[in-house]
């Protein structure tokens, strides 16, 4: 079985589940169903949007906000709203399953184990300089490329590592997601949230880059020192782990034993080489070929089948494989779907526009750096709704950008707040499906990330808001 399956055999493992965390897919039925509920009780309304001239997007006319008729989800449209979520997300589930059938590929070689295990004896002592090392160079990709789904792909590699390293499944998530969730927050060229915002703003696109680059390096170094702390505290006493009781039981599975390490095979060396250099590639095609999500499952496709013929696994037992890993996956798909599904449903009742001229509106008559703070605030509640950053950014911006001139706040400022709500929110959000899918991937119980998470998105709330204040202190522009 692999390493990356949900169990369900293990008295063990299952009383675990089970006394203390609760399966991801009862929170989003719940949620599924609470945003039903919404759609009776919350007024359907539009503003009306005009086109920006130059751009694919459309603005919001001031004061145009109206009540239309209500279209409330009918009970029976709730279950098939998680259809239409699997639809909309079946760039990201596909994705996924190749991904899983790659790994275990790879996996079945033999090559995999035998790397690890020559890094963890090599690294000995050591291990900690992942933390910084993984959090920079993730956080600077998702700041200049806007990665972020991307990093599925990473995951069961970096689940791997640091189990073997002595870390837990709850760091292999964070150092990939909330390194992407700073990165977002730097947004120093990152198009899909930050160009798109500033866009509808009537800003020139990456401008006011100077501030954002002061913003990041201060979160990644927070960030930083937050989670090497944590690494210190379970490589000194494992049981501190949030996720020991789990976690125990897959690292026992992995069977990681660097004491009694064999020489590598060439052929597993060149495995593992093609293996790395397929990661390599797809990031490098990600950030200056434009390749995305079909293409990025082309790659891994090619580096499967060549670890294949070079592993001499047989054609039938190389299917066999990648059948086995793509079945592993398939759960965290699922919710992936069910993350859709709640902000389909709020989309198609007509109630989101509704929500953010509330929002704008309880901000009016605010000093401008509270007002600053308080879009912060309004656009972290949005991403529970809406957790695209450019959907988020092309519903809330034509608004934000004239209320901003109204507040006397800064369209820059206003995009900063957008930026920093848009970010930190997707890494506890149940509606966030990448967030959820790494969680499943991992073993990680939803209870167990948010008790890790808390104290950081606090941490990182703070730092926004002073960076905020200051940004409106010093007319950023």
């Amino acid at each position: 079985m692999s390493i990356f399956q949900k169990k369900e055999e293990g008295a063990e493992l299952q009383e675990v589940h089970e006394v203390k965390s609760v399966n991801p897919m009862i929170i989003l039925a719940c949620i599924i169903v609470l945003a039903a509920i919404a759609t009776y009780i919350v007024p359907a309304g539009q503003f009306d949007r005009v086109p920006i001239e130059g751009t694919e997007y459309e603005g919001i006319v001031q004061g145009s906000y109206h009540h239309v008729d209500n279209n409330p989800v009918a009970p029976f449209d709730v279950f098939v709203s998680f259809t239409k979520g699997l639809q909309d997300a079946a760039y990201i589930i596909f994705f996924l399953l190749i991904l899983g059938g790659v790994f275990k590929i790879v996996e079945a070689t033999g090559a995999l184990h035998a790397g690890i295990n020559n890094m963890i004896k090599a690294t000995a002592g050591k291990e900690v300089i992942l933390v910084p090392i993984c959090m920079i160079v993730f956080s600077l990709i998702s700041a200049t490329a806007a990665c972020c789904e991307e990093y599925l792909a990473f995951l069961p590699l970096m689940y791997m590592v640091c189990m073997g390293c002595g870390f837990d499944s709850i760091l292999s998530v964070a150092l990939l997601f909330c390194a992407s969730a700073v990165g977002y927050a730097g947004g120093m060229t990152q198009a899909f949230s930050v160009g798109v915002a500033q866009t509808i703003a009537g800003l020139p696109i990456f401008s006011g880059i100077g501030f954002r680059i002061v913003g990041w390096a201060v979160l990644v170094t927070a960030t930083i020192i937050y989670m090497m702390i944590y690494a210190h505290r379970i490589k000194k006493d494992p049981t501190k782990a949030y996720n020991f009781e789990i976690d125990k039981k897959f690292r026992a599975e992995m069977d990681f034993h660097p004491e009694n390490i064999e020489t590598m095979s060439k052929a597993q060396g060149l495995i593992l080489a093609i293996f790395f250099a397929g990661f390599v590639f797809a990031a490098f095609s990600v950030i200056k070929l434009g390749f995305y999500i079909d293409e990025m499952s082309g790659v891994f496709l090619i580096v499967g089948i060549l670890c294949a013929i070079i592993g001499r696994l047989a054609p039938g037992k190389a299917a066999d494989a990648f059948a086995e890993g793509a079945q592993d996956l398939v759960w965290a798909g699922l919710i992936i779907g069910m993350c859709y599904a709640a902000t389909t449903i709020l989309q198609d009742a007509q109630i989101m526009d509704t929500i953010v001229n509330g929002m704008g509106t309880a901000l009016g008559g605010l000093h401008s750096s509270v007002a600053a703070v308080g879009m912060f605030f309004m656009q972290d509640l949005l991403n529970f709704l809406i957790p695209s950053g450019s959907g988020q950014a092309a519903i809330t911006m034509p608004f934000m950008a004239p209320l901003a001139d109204v507040l006397g706040v800064s369209r820059q400022t206003a995009v900063l707040a957008f930026q920093y709500g848009d970010a930190f929110t997707n890494v506890i959000s149940p509606t966030s499906g990448e967030i959820m899918a790494a969680l499943a991937i991992c073993h990680v119980p939803y209870g167990k990330w948010f008790k890790f998470m808390w104290k950081l998105w606090i941490l990182w709330a703070i730092l926004a808001c002073i960076l905020l204040i200051i940004a409106t202190a010093i007319g950023y522009n």
